[in-house]
């Protein structure tokens, strides 16, 4: 992968940066997300920021190879503390990591968030956590996709702020309210898996020598939603 061939994960990604946006990649990786914006003349500006010197290093090789200097803004700091006010940043793009991470992230600096009018978040894991974020922090979802690759699955979530009130119910946090209507092939695929993850799971801590009934309870609550939104 490089800066002219995107994995279907970024490409994703890619796809809901808005014409003319200015950016900000946080754990940029190799810049290849906002070097190939940046090579579509999609955006209008970026920042790419990197917390580890190594993959630091790597955005600013990119960001030379490319002759991309006067778009692209390497940066090396901890998350939304990339973030100058005179970059003026409209979007936000952070893919590849936990969605706990994420949270953390956006928790971090909630002042960087303001003027920001979309979110576009790749989590790895933890998607329902970061949904409930997103709702507690009026962030309302837009837009949901599904990606499978290499192997994996991944969710893509693009959200918005929003000035009138909103809930999600424990379905629509769970699963995503988009997905859950898109209901596809790989959707179908990521939770039949799940459920038989969950399963072994379940029979594993029935066997333990002192059952944990709560933790019981919580699983099988767990299965039976997976169960129903298969079925």
């Amino acid at each position: 992968m490089d800066a002219q061939n995107l994995s279907q994960r970024l490409t994703t990604v890619a796809k809901f940066v808005p014409q003319g946006a200015r950016v900000a990649d946080i754990g940029s990786d190799h810049g290849y997300l906002p070097a190939a914006l940046a090579l579509q003349g999609q955006i209008e500006y970026a920042v790419a920021g990197e917390v580890v010197r190594g993959p630091y290093e790597n955005v600013v090789s990119e960001i030379k190879k490319l002759a991309l200097a006067k778009i692209i803004q390497a940066r090396l700091a901890d998350g939304l503390a990339a973030i100058k006010d005179s970059d003026h940043i409209n979007t936000i793009t952070i893919a590849g990591m936990g969605g706990a991470l994420i949270t953390q992230i956006l928790d971090a600096h909630p002042e960087k968030l303001v003027g920001v009018t979309r979110l576009i978040l790749q989590p790895n894991v933890g998607e329902a956590r970061l949904r409930e974020w997103l709702m507690n922090h009026q962030f309302q979802i837009m837009a949901e996709r599904m990606v499978a690759e290499d192997g994996h699955i991944y969710e893509v979530i693009v959200a918005e702020p929003s000035t009138v009130p909103f809930r999600y119910s424990k379905y629509e946090l769970t699963f995503g309210p988009f997905l859950l209507e898109q209901h596809s092939s790989v959707f179908t695929k990521k939770w039949q898996d799940e459920l038989q993850r969950q399963e072994g799971v379940l029979q594993q801590v029935k066997q333990a020598s002192k059952p944990p009934v709560a933790k019981i309870k919580q699983q099988e609550e767990y299965i039976s939603l997976i169960k129903e939104v298969l079925n």
